[in-house]
């Protein structure tokens, strides 16, 4: 069983939506659609030549108490960083957690 000591990061998830601007016209916007205590591990770090830029992958996982409502293409929140959910894995055995493997995004992406 996780401890609650060790969920001390307050993160949001979001999911891609779509709004009206002032235009009236359709736009992508991601939506809260809810908060939860987790830990956030950084399991890796690479640097990779894209497109003729170098560009930085960093790799998290993030767990979460035991939910049922995060799916791959989600995003998680946690102060100005923003990770793309890659992978989720729940504990379906316990349901005690669920494990998000995450890529954290660049300003650029965001």
């Amino acid at each position: 069983m996780m401890s609650a000591g060790a969920r001390n990061r307050l993160v949001e998830l979001l999911c891609k939506s779509t709004e009206r601007d002032k235009a009236n016209e359709l736009i992508d916007a991601w939506t809260v659609v809810g908060k939860a205590w987790g830990s956030i591990r950084f399991v890796s770090g690479v640097a990779a030549i894209k497109a003729g830029a170098e560009q930085e992958v960093t790799k998290a996982s993030i767990r979460l108490t035991y939910r049922r409502n995060v799916e791959m293409g989600m995003r998680v929140r946690h102060g100005t960083d923003i990770y793309r959910v890659d992978v989720v894995l729940p504990d379906e055995q316990r349901r005690q957690h669920v494990d998000l493997i995450c890529r954290l995004l660049s300003a650029r992406e965001v």
